[in-house]
């Protein structure tokens, strides 16, 4: 008998995260938790109210949580929360990527299909490598980042905490983008991109400062 494990979430990204734990075969999916008004289901696990509902899971024998929150700010303080009430934060790994034994990875971590994590390279917890993405030898991935769909990541990147890239981006080596700071989708980043900043462009170019993070 497998496992049981819930899913915080109820989107789309929470539909691709069911179908990859559905297709590892190592878990008994019990649902996922949504909005107070939220029901039904979803690819045909039920569908749970909010959050509330944890502790009683808890107290029932569910020990396993995968948070599938696409946002990076809620993603995070979900992951900390189902930490707090003593679930183990498993990953979601497609059976269609391809990880290297030598990557490092945190907790609650989302590797959909076709992405690429190469040599070396670390990911925090609550980190999400989308679809088709790559993450080339020796980069940095903060907790709770996002790697967009089709992004690129050329080798030592490094992506702080909350970082979000957004769909086909793309960042030469050595590069740093800074915690919680926003890549526009397509840009081409060839510098640093502060903590906080967005930048947008080919080559990319900040058009918003950020302000510091706690």
């Amino acid at each position: 008998m497998n496992p049981q494990v819930v899913v915080l979430g109820a989107s789309g990204h929470a539909k691709v995260v069911l179908e990859m734990l559905e297709e590892a075969g190592q878990w008994d999916i019990v649902g996922c938790t949504g909005a107070r008004e939220h029901g039904g289901r979803l690819l045909n696990y039920p569908v749970l109210r909010g959050d509330e509902v944890l502790p009683a899971l808890y107290e029932a024998g569910v020990r396993h949580a995968f948070v599938a929150i696409g946002d990076n700010r809620l993603r995070q303080q979900a992951t900390r929360r189902a930490h707090d009430l003593g679930f183990v934060l498993i990953n979601a790994i497609s059976r269609r990527a391809s990880v290297s034994s030598k990557v490092k990875l945190g907790c609650s971590v989302a590797v959909m299909a076709s992405a690429a994590i190469n040599v070396d390279s670390v990911l925090g917890d609550g980190v999400i490598v989308n679809t088709g993405a790559s993450v080339d030898h020796d980069c940095r991935i903060g907790a709770y980042a996002h790697i967009g769909p089709g992004v690129r990541l050329a080798g030592g990147v490094e992506a702080g905490e909350g970082a979000f890239l957004g769909i086909g981006s793309c960042v030469i080596p050595g590069v740093r983008i800074g915690s919680w700071a926003i890549v526009g989708a397509g840009a081409a980043v060839i510098r640093d991109v502060p903590e906080g900043a967005t930048a947008v462009g080919v080559p990319a170019r900040v058009i918003r400062a950020g302000k510091q993070t706690v």
